[in-house]
């Protein structure tokens, strides 16, 4: 672990700090999920962010070097899909040497692990989650849009592993009528292969999604669902602010965890800032807007300068739209809301 005696203790009005910054590096994907990028309204004429508008590398590292001393230790690079962004690795270099970084993770969609899996483990890359909603043919291909079948993202799993990257997860977001039905082979699939799935309740990200409250399958019914096969039974959180509740099969066999920011809301521990591909930092997952950083570091604002502006920002964040929604079901979520795949999950 690196010294993280520089880290700062500054807290939001509910006296959270942020610990997590999760950096999206460009916002196009190769895949079409309905639940983030439904193709009818992201179709093959969609304009996605310029080069000139993404974030060089070297601001990237800049402005992360800014939210560690704020408090940042993990960082994850999202998208869209991060491993469409040429030469990634160059960037997981600069920011694993970044003192007070704990960890640099990835989330993909797996399409691409395969080939980039080594050089990304050879880069730092310390841990891999990678996005696969159902293992069944026909379900995982209406589920990604793009009638990709999950051999593909099997393989980057493998890929990932022979190169050393012993900590990969899985995340499957789970919709009711469309892959509940699924959910129990994926958990054998992967207590074979001595991974841990987590299971994701379908969420109103974002504005065009379709997202219905009917449409969510509450973790607790998929706990019900999977001990009855394979017993459960709770575990710890492994650190403070972690989203998934953990719970270890009563064989020894592995774990599955559950995300359920829908039914079990949890904004109160929430560590997490977002910073979009062009510059924009997000403080929830669930925000209207956010903060433009890249106009004032093209401008030449000092690294003191903008950490002034993070640590503002961070005191005066009270976000915690998901707790909101969840104790009051006439809550608007039509409200405008950044899309996910701008902002990375």
């Amino acid at each position: 672990m690196k010294n993280l005696s520089t880290i700062s203790d500054v807290r939001d009005t509910m006296g959270r700090p942020i610990r997590d910054l999760r950096i999206s590096v460009i916002d196009n994907c190769n895949l079409r999920c309905p639940y983030c990028m439904p193709k009818e309204k992201y179709g093959e004429q969609y304009e996605f962010l310029p080069e000139e508008a993404l974030l060089t590398f070297e601001e990237i590292t800049r402005l992360a070097k800014q939210f560690v001393r704020l408090g940042a230790t993990k960082l994850r690079l999202t998208g869209g899909e991060p491993l469409l962004r040429k030469n990634l690795p160059e960037l997981v270099s600069s920011l694993s040497a970044i003192e007070g970084v704990q960890e640099v993770a990835l989330t993909t969609n797996g399409l691409l692990l395969k080939r980039h899996a080594a050089d990304l483990r050879a880069a730092g890359l310390t841990r891999i989650t990678v996005s696969l909603d159902s293992l069944d043919e026909a379900v995982a291909a209406e589920m990604n849009g793009r009638k990709v079948g999950p051999h593909v993202v099997l393989e980057g799993i493998e890929a990932a592993q022979a190169a050393g990257l012993t900590d990969v997860k899985i995340n499957a977001v789970v919709q009711k009528g469309v892959n509940e039905h699924t959910v129990l082979d994926t958990v054998n699939e992967f207590r074979e292969r001595g991974l841990i799935v987590r299971f994701i309740e379908y969420m109103d990200v974002g504005n065009r999604n379709g997202w219905l409250l009917d449409h969510v399958v509450p973790s607790r019914e998929l706990v019900e669902q999977i001990s009855a096969k394979f017993p459960l039974r709770p575990m710890d959180k492994n650190y403070h602010g972690e989203v998934a509740s953990r719970y270890a099969f009563e064989d020894g066999r592995g774990e599955v965890g559950f995300i359920s920011s829908v039914t079990a809301p949890f904004c109160g521990s929430c560590t997490r800032a977002r910073l979009s591909a062009d510059g924009g930092v997000y403080t929830c997952l669930f925000a209207s807007e956010g903060t433009d950083l890249r106009s004032p570091l093209r401008a030449g604002e000092t690294d003191d300068e903008l950490f002034e502006r993070l640590c503002n920002l961070w005191r005066g964040r009270s976000d915690r739209y998901s707790e909101l929604r969840s104790s009051n079901t006439d809550y608007p979520n039509d409200r405008p809301k950044v899309e996910m795949f701008q902002i990375g999950g």
